[in-house]
């Protein structure tokens, strides 16, 4: 199924898996506005993606601000006419046993992973719904579901967990209302985030005993956006993490 057209809001575009999906929304055709915290690094992934700037728009901050979040959908409005489709990337992640983190790591956790997602989905939503059409993916991760006592993460659990939740609960809210919407959860992806001294260790943390790639996580949201008929669905891409170990 051809992209070619079709408007893609990503949020943490800048970077990593972001940036990859829309080197490769571009490469098949379609408009992206990416979002990023950082202005100068947002504006020079941009150039990057698309050197002609047709094809690619960028709103910089934070879209736990309401503001921000408005900014985004309202320049892909202005600019393509639409949101067909909005990836919610943005995330961080912090290994850490439980009685470490601080509020200050709750706090960034929660504006981060859920509190951005709220207003910037929210906001695309009620234009889909205008629409009659629209496709929200968002971006999980398989520790929700197989949980490692290598890697404490309790509050990309309490987070992502809740994103996999609400994913399933907007798909059938809005399942009779043209609006479909899914979630990739990924595994531990070759990305900067990732310093190549770690990959070793990282690979084994996957029954595959490899680490993932940025073009199989982008193959999976393009796969997502295709399939019509689902909705409410979370697809592993994670190298066998979530079937046990």
């Amino acid at each position: 199924m051809s992209i070619r057209g079709k408007v893609f809001v990503i949020t943490g575009g800048s970077s990593g898996l972001g940036k990859a999906m829309a080197v490769e929304m571009v490469n098949r055709g379609a408009n992206v506005v990416i979002n990023g915290r950082r202005e100068q690094e947002l504006a020079e992934a941009a150039k990057e993606i698309d050197p002609t700037g047709k094809q690619v728009r960028f709103v910089a901050g934070n879209v736990a601000d309401p503001k921000i979040a408005q900014r985004l959908i309202d320049e892909s409005l202005a600019q393509f006419g639409r949101v067909d489709t909005l990836v919610n990337n943005a995330g961080i992640f912090m290994s850490k046993p439980f009685t470490e983190y601080s509020e200050e790591d709750l706090a960034t956790y929660l504006s981060t992973n859920v509190v951005g997602f709220f207003h910037v989905t929210q906001r695309a939503v009620a234009e889909m719904l205008k629409q009659g059409t629209g496709h929200i993916v968002t971006i999980t991760t398989s520790l929700v579901d197989q949980p490692s006592a290598s890697v404490p993460s309790v509050l990309a659990s309490l987070t992502k967990g809740g994103l996999k939740s609400a994913t399933k609960s907007l798909a059938i809210e809005y399942a009779s209302r043209g609006i479909r919407v899914n979630a990739v959860s990924p595994g531990v992806i070759k990305t900067p985030m990732h310093p190549v001294e770690a990959h070793e260790a990282l690979a084994k943390l996957h029954p595959m005993g490899r680490m993932g790639e940025s073009h199989e996580i982008v193959e999976a949201v393009l796969y997502l956006d295709s399939a019509n008929f689902v909705t409410g669905e979370t697809l592993y891409v994670d190298g066998g993490q979530n079937a046990g170990h």
